[in-house]
C-alpha cells in the first residue's frame, strides 16, 4: 500500500522504456521526505524526474516501482542580491532562476541546453553544463549549499548560505553528477555573478579541426579571456564561436584584438547579432537533435584529429558535432545509418579516448546500439570509492538501481 501523496503511473511516467507502479508529485520538501519515507518502508526502487532534459543519459533502471517528479518543488527559499547568493527549491527551472536573478541585474552563470525545462536539481544530477564553462566552471563550481532527501526520508543538509563557508562543503560536490543514485536533491543555494555589460559573439569559418585548435591557441597565447568557445561542426566544415562578456569597453577591445589575431593566421571573423548569437550558444544541434548523442573527453588538442571524430561522424545522417576546445569535451549527434558499423565505429572511438586517458558516454542511443555498448564505458579509477559512497547513502541500492556507471 502507498500514501495519499501516490497515484498510479502512466507511460508519461516512463523512463528508457520502463513504467513503474507509482507517481509521486510532492509541493513541499516535507512532502517529498514523506515520499521517500513510504517508498522506504515498502522497499520500492525509486527515480526521480525534473525536466527530463537528460532522461536519456544512463542505463534503463534494473527495476522502477515509483517516480517522484520533483516539478512542483519550484519556491526560491532565500535570495540575499549583496552576497550574490541564491537558495532555490530543486525543482525550479533554470530560466525561473535567472528571471529572478535578473530583477537584480545578476545571474546564474550556467546555460545547459533547454533552460526552459531544465531544473535545477536535475542540472546538478546530471553535472549539465553549457559554453559558459568556458570561464565559470561547472555547477560543482558555482554550488555552495544543498538540501537532500536520503533514501529513507531522512532530510540533511551540507555546505552554506555563503561562498566562504568551509564546512560540510564536500557534500554539495559528492551530489554533482550523481544521477539520483545517492539522495533526491530538495534545495541548493548558488553563487551568483553579475550580469555583464555587454555580449559579443564572432564566428571563425575555420574549415578543419586543426584550423580551430590554431585559432583556440592564438587566443590563449593573446591573453584574451572569453566567457565561451565553442567549434561546431557541419557538413563537414569547423566554425569556432568566441563569445566576450563584461564592460561595454572591454568587451569592444577584445572583440577587435580578437579581430586581428584571426586575420594575422588567415582568417576572417563575422559578429554576429543578438538573435544569431543566441542561436549559435543554444547548442541545439549537438545537444538536443539526433537519436544518437555521445559526450566525449580527451585532452583538448585530440579532438581536432580527423581520425577520431570522421569514422563516426560519416555513419551518422544530419551529423553535427560541438567541440568545448578548452574543455576537452565534444558532443557529437546525429541519425544512425546502420547500427551494427555505427556501434563498432563508436567502441573502436571509446578504445582510443580510454588509451589515452580519456572517454566515451552515450547520452542517447537508439536500442539497438544500447545492446551493443555499455553507456558508460570502463569502470574509473574512483570506482571502488563510488561503490562505498553509494553503500552508505543508499544501502538498499532503491535510488536509480542500475543507472549509473557499473550498474550503480
Amino acid at each position: 500500500m502507498t500514501g495519499a501523496l501516490s497515484q498510479l503511473a502512466g507511460n508519461a511516467d516512463a523512463i528508457l522504456g520502463m513504467i513503474p507502479r507509482w507517481s509521486y508529485r510532492p509541493r513541499a520538501v516535507a512532502e517529498a521526505s514523506e515520499a521517500l519515507r513510504e517508498t522506504h518502508l515498502e522497499q520500492m526502487r525509486v527515480a526521480f524526474v525534473g525536466g527530463g532534459t537528460q532522461i536519456s543519459l544512463g542505463a534503463p533502471p534494473q527495476a522502477l516501482d515509483a517516480v517522484i517528479h520533483t516539478d512542483g518543488l519550484s519556491r526560491l527559499v532565500e535570495y540575499a542580491p549583496s552576497d550574490l547568493v541564491i537558495t532555490v527549491e530543486a525543482g525550479m527551472t533554470l530560466s525561473q532562476l535567472q528571471t529572478a536573478a535578473a530583477q537584480h541585474h545578476q545571474r546564474l552563470a550556467l546555460d545547459p541546453p533547454r533552460p526552459e525545462l531544465a531544473t535545477l536539481g536535475g542540472i546538478i544530477a546530471t553535472n549539465a553544463f553549457g559554453p559558459r564553462r568556458t570561464q565559470f566552471g561547472s555547477v560543482r563550481d558555482l554550488l555552495i549549499g544543498i538540501t537532500l532527501i536520503l533514501a529513507d526520508g531522512t532530510v540533511a543538509k551540507g555546505g552554506g548560505k555563503v561562498v566562504k563557508n568551509v564546512a560540510g562543503f564536500d557534500l554539495p560536490k559528492v551530489l554533482c553528477g550523481s544521477l539520483g543514485t545517492l539522495a533526491m536533491i530538495a534545495t541548493a543555494t548558488f553563487r551568483l555573478h553579475p550580469l555583464p555589460e555587454a555580449s559579443a559573439t564572432s564566428v571563425i569559418a575555420a574549415r578543419t579541426g586543426s584550423q580551430s585548435w590554431s585559432i583556440v591557441q592564438a587566443i590563449k597565447a593573446a591573453q584574451l579571456e572569453p566567457s565561451s568557445i565553442a567549434a561546431v561542426w557541419t557538413r563537414g566544415l569547423w566554425n569556432v564561436g568566441v563569445r566576450f562578456e563584461g564592460f561595454r569597453a572591454g568587451v569592444a577591445q577584445q572583440t577587435a584584438r580578437l579581430r586581428e589575431i584571426a586575420a594575422k593566421i588567415g582568417f576572417s571573423t563575422e559578429t554576429l547579432q543578438d538573435t544569431q548569437a543566441d542561436g549559435f550558444w543554444a547548442q541545439e544541434g549537438a545537444w538536443i537533435n539526433g537519436r544518437l548523442r555521445l559526450k566525449i573527453a580527451s585532452l583538448p588538442s585530440e579532438i581536432q584529429r580527423p581520425d577520431l571524430l570522421d569514422p563516426v561522424l560519416a555513419l551518422l545522417h544530419g551529423a553535427t558535432s560541438t567541440w568545448y576546445p578548452t574543455l576537452g569535451i565534444a558532443i557529437v549527434s546525429g541519425v544512425p545509418a546502420e547500427a551494427e558499423s555505427l556501434s563498432r565505429a563508436v567502441l573502436d572511438l571509446r578504445s582510443k579516448l580510454v588509451a589515452e586517458g580519456g572517454s566515451l558516454v552515450l547520452i542517447d542511443a537508439p536500442v539497438e546500439v544500447r545492446r551493443e555498448i555499455d553507456v558508460w564505458g570502463p569502470k574509473p579509477p574512483s570506482f571502488a570509492l563510488m561503490e562505498r559512497l553509494k553503500a552508505r547513502f543508499d544501502p538498499g541500492r532503491r535510488l536509480n538501481p542500475g543507472r549509473f556507471v557499473g550498474g550503480l
